[in-house]
C-alpha cells in the first residue's frame, strides 16, 4: 500500500470519531511515520506524546500540540488484508485519542482497545 493511500486511513479513522468527543480534542496533532522512534519497540502501532487532559491544570501554558503518532511499518507488517488494516488504524487512532483523555491501556483493553 503507498503513502498516500495509508494516510487515507488515518483521515478516514479521524472522520469516524464523533463530533461530540473530537470537538473535545485541541491542540493535537495527527502524524503518519513509517516507524516508532528506535527506543521504542519495532511492533508498536501508535503513540500519545503529550500531557493527558487529566493530567493538566491552569498552571499549563499553552506550547506545542501534543502528537499522535502512527506507525506505517509495523500496521503494515501486522496486517493482513486492506479490510484488516483499516481496522487496526480505526482502532491504533482511536486508542491515541483515548490516551489523550487520560484513559488508560487497562481500560482500553476492557473496551476492547487494546
Amino acid at each position: 500500500m503507498d503513502d498516500e493511500r495509508f494516510d487515507a486511513l488515518v483521515d478516514r479513522a479521524l472522520d469516524e470519531i464523533p463530533e461530540e468527543l473530537a470537538s473535545l480534542v485541541r491542540n493535537v496533532v495527527v502524524l503518519v511515520q513509517a516507524e516508532p522512534p528506535p527506543e521504542e519497540p519495532d511492533d508498536l502501532l501508535g503513540l500519545y506524546d503529550g500531557v493527558a487532559l487529566t493530567e493538566r491544570d491552569s498552571t499549563m501554558l499553552p506550547g506545542l500540540p501534543d502528537r499522535i503518532l502512527v506507525f506505517r511499518g509495523p500496521l503494515l507488517d501486522f496486517c493482513d488484508t486492506e479490510e484488516q488494516l483499516t481496522d487496526e488504524v480505526r482502532i491504533t487512532v482511536v486508542h491515541e485519542i483515548a490516551h489523550h483523555f487520560g484513559i488508560d491501556d487497562d481500560r482500553l483493553h476492557q473496551l476492547g482497545y487494546a
